[in-house]
């Protein structure tokens, strides 16, 4: 392998890895904003259905990240193909999917529509 390829399937490997930290650290992040969004409408002074509507919009978010998690999942599966047909062997560390994480993307629709009411 040249260095320059090298050098780019290092830098592939970062920006990949960190896209995927990303992904889940937005997961991790709804999920504390969903949690302190309940918190606070069980405050007695709270009518029970105030926030419903954020709570909705907030859920159909977290599915739109579970989908961009599991394409980044394919787009990571893709690049270690790609690393295998032009590099020769990842460098002893292959990177393995289990294909019920990639092909539980086909349960949930491609794209969600956002309701506007």
């Amino acid at each position: 392998m040249t260095t320059i390829l090298s050098h780019d399937a290092s830098n592939i490997r970062k920006l990949i890895r960190e896209a995927e930290a990303l992904s889940d650290e937005a997961m991790v992040a709804f999920a504390k904003l969903k949690q302190a969004m309940l918190v606070a409408r069980q405050n007695p002074g709270v009518p029970l259905d105030a926030g419903q509507r954020a709570i909705m919009r907030l859920c159909q978010a977290e599915q739109q990240a579970m989908s961009m998690s599991t394409s980044l999942l394919r787009v990571h599966s893709e690049l270690s193909k790609v690393a295998r047909e032009q590099a020769g062997l990842d460098e002893g560390i292959p990177t393995e999917i289990s294909g019920s994480a990639i092909q539980a993307m086909s349960d949930f629709p491609e794209t969600l529509s956002l309701e506007t009411a």
